[in-house]
């Protein structure tokens, strides 16, 4: 199994105000498209989890998906999201240590 480093995007709007929206951008290793959506949504849920109970929100899992910046009253749009390999144009990889 080769491992990659994903880049999932999840579209978002405000649960009060649906004018308001963006987009929430996970990245980790995986194997596919489907292991990294499904990674996303793990540590998403795992942090909304944390939050809920008012506990510290889960830092980066050892294989590098994390969810930060969770954004209370914001809803994700999960059927939405869409997984594609990360493109590393600034060269992050190589500074924190991850390899392609």
């Amino acid at each position: 199994m080769h491992l990659r480093i994903y880049e999932v995007d999840v579209p978002i709007h405000h649960s009060n105000n649906p004018g308001q929206h963006g987009v929430h951008v996970f990245t980790g290793l995986a194997d596919s498209p489907a292991a990294a959506l499904r990674r996303a949504q793990e540590v998403y849920d795992a942090a909304l989890a944390a939050h809920t109970a008012g506990l510290e929100i889960p830092g980066k899992q050892p294989d590098s998906w994390a969810a930060r910046g969770l954004r209370p009253g914001w809803q994700m749009e999960w059927p939405a999201a869409q997984a594609r390999l990360w493109h590393d144009c600034v060269g992050w990889s190589s500074r924190s240590g991850l390899t392609l």
